[in-house]
């Protein structure tokens, strides 16, 4: 035999020989992997889901709406304060007290100004006898000038003499007007009609002018003062309508934006928006409110904000597909609200997706899922 054939035919058996071990191999490589995926199928856990633990991805109308809160304001309440100086009498109403429009609620002594008010009076009338004593003068020098007997300027002085107890009169009669008016002031009568918040005097002590004494408060009309930035104030507008939880009280209150403050607060640049809050028995001036203020409609893709992950770099839902969780990232819009319930509007997702519930919690993706048997996948509230 020739010797190229030998060699040929050896290597011949050398090729058959490695492809006979590299299919041995790859026969054996895909049995582990069989092996492995089986053990991974038998050890991974199957979570079975139910209908409140899914819900599907629509389009739905949403309500924007922004967050207030600020403390209740009464629209009118009123100040008494003491216009006279002296000691302060007959004040008995106390905090939590009805007082209606015009009602006395106390005194300032008045002994003082009364005898101011005689003073005053009768420096009146003794300036009124000297107007009548003037007149009688310049009567008589006028007719004796029409006679020839006296000269024009003995009349003249007559009149001049007239004018100045006249203006003298008139002064002394202001005066008395004055004295009779801050007797007047004396007697403290209630602006407004409401309850009392505050006493800030006590009887028998001397107050000066513009002491406080007590403080009106109507309840029949309350609104909240609320704060907002500059970008949150540009959909506000008037007529706006808001849910409001009051500190204290189980039942949500309604409010509606009866004025906005055309300028922004120094320093902070916040807006001060004012919100007329529906009567309701309980409410006080100072309780703490918070709530939403709706400013707007849309309609978009929309899930529940709970149904949001945000775990990860990107926000992401839990989708089921093919009865496996997957983590498909959303890109996130505006916010709204749905009997109550916060949605917001994704993009990223098909209509009519499955998603995992927020009440869930985190899945790893891959997990298969089971759905319980006549379970459909849940929707929540359009």
């Amino acid at each position: 035999m020739k010797r190229w054939l030998k060699w040929a035919l050896a290597a011949f058996v050398v090729v058959v020989l490695a492809i006979s071990v590299l299919r041995a191999l790859s026969a054996r490589k895909a049995q582990q992997e069989a092996v492995a995926a089986l053990a991974t199928q038998r050890t991974q856990p199957v979570v079975e889901l139910g209908a409140a633990d899914l819900v599907q991805v629509h389009v739905r109308k949403l309500t924007q709406s922004l967050a207030i809160s600020g403390a209740l304001k009464a629209v009118n309440t009123a100040i008494v304060k003491a216009r006279v100086a002296g000691e302060l009498q007959g004040l008995t109403v106390r905090e939590g007290d009805s007082v209606k429009a015009g009602q006395i609620v106390a005194r300032i002594d008045a002994s003082e100004y009364q005898a101011r008010v005689r003073q005053a009076q009768q420096q009146a009338q003794a300036a009124k006898a000297q107007v009548d004593i003037a007149r009688r003068s310049f009567d008589n020098n006028r007719s004796l000038v029409d006679q020839g007997f006296i000269s024009k300027t003995a009349l003249d002085s007559s009149v001049a003499s007239l004018a100045a107890a006249e203006a003298t009169h008139q002064a002394a009669q202001a005066g008395a007007e004055v004295a009779i008016k801050s007797l007047d002031d004396t007697v403290l009568r209630a602006p407004i009609s409401g309850l009392i918040s505050q006493r800030l005097a006590q009887p028998g002590e001397r107050v000066a002018v513009d002491a406080r004494i007590i403080e009106i408060v109507d309840l029949g009309r309350l609104e909240l003062e609320a704060n907002l930035s500059a970008n949150e104030s540009l959909d506000v507008r008037l007529g706006q309508s808001a849910l409001l939880q009051i500190e204290g009280s189980a039942k949500p209150v309604n409010a509606k934006v009866v004025r906005v403050n055309p300028s922004a607060m120094a320093g902070s640049r916040a807006v001060l928006v004012y919100l007329a809050v529906d009567a309701s028995p309980g409410l006080r001036q100072g309780l703490f409110a918070q709530g939403t203020l709706g400013t707007g409609r849309l309609q978009a893709l929309a899930v529940p904000l709970s149904a949001v992950r945000t775990d990860e770099p990107q926000p992401y839902v839990q989708l089921i597909s093919q009865l496996q969780v997957v983590h498909q990232t959303v890109e996130l819009g505006a916010r709204g609200e749905i009997d109550g319930q916060t949605m917001v509007a994704v993009k990223g997702v098909a209509e009519n997706a499955t998603l995992i519930a927020g009440t869930v919690g985190s899945l790893r993706a891959g997990t298969s899922v089971k759905l319980a048997s006549s379970v459909q996948p849940a929707t929540s509230a359009k």
